[in-house]
């Protein structure tokens, strides 16, 4: 089962590196680094580089966008924003509705008018308790990420201990976010198996690489390395 400190950990990083896609967003896709490149040769990724190139294409042909057109940007991380969002607020949505005490009451009219005063002034701080998770408002990834980390953690608040099962939940969301944001950065390191065995003894070939750097793939058997060819200086 995943530790409080591991999905803390997920939850926190998801939040840092959210400016780290803002700053992606922007930028073309770079091929040959193990998150991207090495994912194109495993799960055939070339589709979206050829959705993202005919979007892009479609902008050009596009009359409306003659003159003045926004900066083109990089569908993959797009939809790496949008699913992760999409996901963290929707748990949160759910968690809150499990969890969250809802705002104490105003006090009734009939009360004596110091009593009234002071159960009103509770009742109004409760309700704008700025920790309370809202369904309008600020609802981004980085704040949803947050506020389920609070939860995690035990932190205190407007709201009741989370079950196990609201802790295998938010751990499984949390570590499947992270997962894709750090492939979309190419920001971790992993290790694939080809199908494609070694010319030289058949042996099984391997692939190393991430945050960064590019592939390296290694025979298992003879201990053969190959290197991804350095690009042709103009």
């Amino acid at each position: 089962m995943t530790t409080t400190a591991t999905t803390a950990h997920h939850l926190r990083h998801i939040a840092l590196h959210w400016t780290d896609l803002h700053q992606a967003l922007g930028d073309r896709p770079i091929h040959g680094a193990f998150g991207r490149g090495l994912r194109d040769y495993l799960r055939t990724l070339e589709q979206y580089d050829r959705e993202e190139v005919a979007a892009l294409r479609a902008l050009e042909r596009d009359p409306a966008q003659i003159g003045e057109r926004p900066v083109p940007i990089s569908l993959r991380v797009y939809e790496t924003m949008r699913t992760v969002e999409s996901a963290l607020i929707e748990l949160a949505d759910q968690t809150a509705a499990d969890v969250q005490r809802p705002a104490m009451a105003r006090a009734p009219r009939h009360w004596p008018a110091p009593d009234r005063a002071r159960r009103d002034a509770l009742a109004d701080t409760d309700a704008t308790d700025p920790r309370r998770w809202r369904y309008t408002g600020r609802r981004t990834a980085p704040h949803a990420a947050l506020w389920l980390c609070a939860l995690v953690e035990g932190r205190p608040g407007p709201w009741r201990p989370l079950t196990d099962a609201h802790r295998a939940r938010i751990g499984r969301v949390a570590a499947g976010a992270l997962h894709r944001i750090e492939t979309t950065l190419d920001t971790s390191a992993a290790t694939a198996t080809l199908t494609q065995r070694c010319t030289k003894c058949c042996g099984v070939i391997e692939i190393h690489g991430g945050a960064g750097t590019p592939p390296l793939a290694r025979c298992t058997g003879c201990g053969h390395t190959w290197h991804t060819p350095e690009p042709a200086v103009a």
